[in-house]
């Protein structure tokens, strides 16, 4: 890929491997045509989207089981689209999103490497409405809280893209910011619940990270 420098990885999900293609550290940026700018994504941002975070395995493994039949589903700021993966594996009606410029070319190259149909890429800039976008009745994302405005204007996305009944399923490390974001989706009619988990191999309770289920 020009400019960048890249990193094949197996993440086993469930039992089974998946093969990715991610950016080889933090440091890649490379943005020739003003991509970048364009989006609002500064040099030091630019390369958390092609990383497998632990968030993203968490919520990988818990879409692996997670009951998919007849949903429409839709995952927000997928970066590398783990879970998506693991959706269209199992057969999911599953949309991935991001505002990444690259985020859809890493999707499609990784659903070819591990042998999956074309997964739906929709570019959702979440401060931008979106009506063609449609509703869903889950909705998933992993870190998607770390910015204190982040659960603000993730909960509007929410409000303009669940069906009037929905899931939506959250992983978060404990950025600090899941509070104001539960109480958003609580004013939006859903229960609350939340399970806390280790993120990392060997991390002893109590655990700051946590798996987010909400429903109406």
């Amino acid at each position: 890929m020009p400019g960048y420098l890249t990193q094949d990885m197996v993440v086993s999900i469930d039992g089974h491997d998946y093969h990715v293609r991610a950016l080889s550290d933090r440091l890649q940026f490379s943005d020739p045509n003003g991509e970048a700018e364009r989006a609002g994504i500064s040099s030091a941002t630019w390369s958390l989207f092609g990383q497998v975070w632990p968030a993203g395995r968490i919520l990988a493994e818990a879409m692996s089981h997670f009951e998919i039949s007849g949903k429409r589903i839709l995952e927000v700021g997928c970066g590398l689209a783990l879970s998506s993966l693991v959706l269209k594996r199992r057969g999911a009606d599953i949309t991935a999103s991001d505002h990444h410029p690259l985020a859809e070319m890493f999707l499609v190259q990784n659903s070819i490497r591990n042998g999956l149909p074309k997964i739906t890429y929709q570019n959702l800039e979440w401060t931008n409405p979106d009506p063609g976008l449609g509703r869903f009745d889950l909705i998933i994302g992993s870190d998607v809280l770390y910015e204190r405005g982040h659960s603000a204007t993730l909960a509007a996305v929410l409000r303009r893209h669940a069906k009037p009944s929905a899931e939506i399923v959250v992983t978060d490390p404990g950025r600090g910011h899941r509070g104001s974001f539960t109480s958003a989706l609580v004013d939006q009619g859903y229960s609350a619940n939340r399970t806390s988990q280790p993120f990392s191999e060997g991390e002893m309770p109590p655990h700051k990270g946590c798996l987010m289920y909400y429903r109406r």
